[in-house]
């Protein structure tokens, strides 16, 4: 959005961020630096309050001096609940704030409670609802608020969605499009798949539990050992992006390694990718698999179906709203490691028979997902909100 405003002359956009690294063309960038992380002696419930707003403190004293200087922005465009919009109405009274709202937490009925191994406590409840405060306070203070997937608007309480659009930040399907030459070449990585014919990849932020990345591991150790010709990639870090971190002070990916040790020939840990080789992923994948509790929806999967990948992927909410099982992608149980190796060997078998699923996870982003539409119809819900604050 800030590339695309930027492309005009008439427009002056300044892009406020704590982030020393990277620029946009035509873009301006307005540094904040807070001042302290959040103690540790803060009670637990409040320590993500208390880092929100020590980021919106900075934020709202770059935001006073550049007020100062002469700058009035005729639009604020932000990302909501992580602190930096919190206090910028007070700066820019008169200004128009169009947020995005990611994720309002619940501690039943989507993420938290999912996994039944994991029951959520008293504690828990009380500390999750408290993560919604500063979610709450951007959405009191804003003109108009844009969820991503129509699973995560349902997820804010029904009273609270009056000022939402849902619309998807959206795919740039000329970049991920489906390349029968591509292969996964990887020199640095010592990785070259170009001779392979049976690949199975598996793309994530961090290997975790909130994207079944427990469940895929069990999954791919079932699958190597039913067939020799496969190959398992897993691109991503050896982290936890969301979630608890593993016990005992290791990764889920040694824990896992630990207990379905596998063939390391044929399973390849690359990383996180660039982009370029990234897409290339995705487009020379044979199954690309994609696991996730009720959460918000990875880019991983739309890029994946871009590329007319075949996405076996969980039988879960946010999934279901965009792959119909059979229609255009496979689903399959979370929490049945045998189920998600079945499927993905199945897929393997008959390449042929699901060539159609793969057309059609293509048409299904080019149709509903498409960067430009999506941009389109986001620089519009902006431009009516400035209009109407003018």
């Amino acid at each position: 959005m800030a590339t695309a405003l930027a492309s005009d002359p008439k427009n002056e956009v300044v892009f406020l961020t704590k982030a020393q690294e990277g620029s946009l063309k035509g873009v301006k960038k307005l540094l904040y630096t807070p001042k302290r992380e959040a103690s540790a002696q803060t009670h637990h419930y409040l320590r993500g309050i208390e880092s929100a707003v020590l980021q919106g403190q900075a934020a709202f004293e770059t935001c006073v001096a550049a007020k100062r200087a002469g700058f009035v922005p005729d639009v604020i465009v932000g990302h909501a609940g992580w602190g930096p919009t919190l206090f910028l109405k007070d700066v820019f009274p008169r200004t128009p704030m169009a947020l995005n709202f990611e994720w309002f937490y619940r501690s039943h009925g989507s993420d938290c409670d999912f996994d039944p191994s994991e029951p959520v406590t008293a504690d828990d409840e009380a500390r999750i609802r408290m993560k919604n405060s500063t979610l709450l306070a951007d959405l009191a203070a804003c003109d108009g608020g844009v969820c991503p997937t129509r699973y995560q608007f349902e997820q804010f309480p029904a009273h609270l969605r009056s000022q939402f659009l849902i619309s998807h930040e959206g795919i740039d399907t000329r970049f991920f499009q489906p390349d029968p030459s591509a292969r996964i070449v990887l020199p640095k990585l010592n990785v070259d798949l170009s001779g392979a014919t049976e690949i199975v990849t598996y793309a994530t932020r961090g290997m975790e539990p909130y994207r079944g990345f427990p469940q895929f591991m069990e999954a791919a150790h079932l699958l190597l050992q039913q067939r020799p010709k496969t190959h398992v990639v897993v691109a991503g870090d050896d982290r936890v992006a969301y979630g608890k971190a593993a016990p005992k002070g290791k990764t889920y990916k040694q824990l896992m390694l630990e207990k379905f040790p596998m063939d390391a020939a044929r399973l390849h840990f690359v990383g996180s990718l660039p982009y370029g080789d990234y897409v290339k992923l995705l487009q020379a994948t044979s199954v690309h698999v994609y696991l996730t509790r009720p959460f918000v929806l990875s880019w991983s999967m739309l890029e994946a179906m871009s590329c007319g990948a075949l996405v076996v992927a969980s039988d879960t909410a946010p999934v279901r709203e965009v792959i119909a099982d059979g229609v255009n992608g496979l689903t399959t149980d979370f929490f049945k490691p045998e189920e998600i190796a079945a499927t993905i060997g199945k897929a393997l078998e008959e390449p042929k028979r699901f060539e159609h699923l793969r057309r059609n996870a293509r048409q299904t982003i080019l149709g509903k997902y498409e960067l430009g539409t999506c941009l389109r119809q986001r620089l519009d819900w902006v431009g009516k909100l400035m209009n109407a604050g003018s």
